[in-house]
């Protein structure tokens, strides 16, 4: 069912991807030299279409490094509550085994013998086992 989901998505993407590049085939040129634009010493020619998704790339990428920097509290965080939560379950592990041994086996009381009130001990009404 993702295979085909993903297919669903992908597929149609594609389609519209390879439609926008054969619409958008021109050159265009991209000038980094803010100082002379008749004659850009830093500059390139790229198809249109590849200009346009280098920049959404790029974007994609920007926006992803900018939330992961800023969630870099809240993994600190974490990390530093699952080591105080490692630590935690040592020292129970450690206090359990110091007390393990000091505790007394639990005595067992004898079964009575005899007839009860109802028949045979454990038994009700319907001889059923309590």
């Amino acid at each position: 069912m993702r295979k085909f989901l993903t297919a669903l998505i992908v597929i149609p993407f594609a389609l519209l991807l390879v439609d926008f590049a054969v619409a958008n085939h021109h050159l265009v040129t991209v000038s980094f030299d803010p100082f002379d634009s008749a004659d850009p010493s830093l500059s390139v020619a790229l198809p249109l279409f590849l200009l346009l998704i280098l920049v959404a790339v790029l974007g994609v990428l920007a926006g992803g490094c900018a939330v992961w920097f800023g969630q870099r509290h809240w993994r600190r965080a974490a990390r530093r509550h699952e080591a105080d939560a490692r630590s935690a379950r040592s020292e129970l592990a450690d206090f359990r085994a110091s007390t393990a041994p000091a505790r007394p086996d639990p005595q067992r009381l004898p079964a009575p013998s005899g007839a009860g009130l109802y028949g045979p001990v454990g038994r009700d009404k319907q001889r059923a086992t309590l």
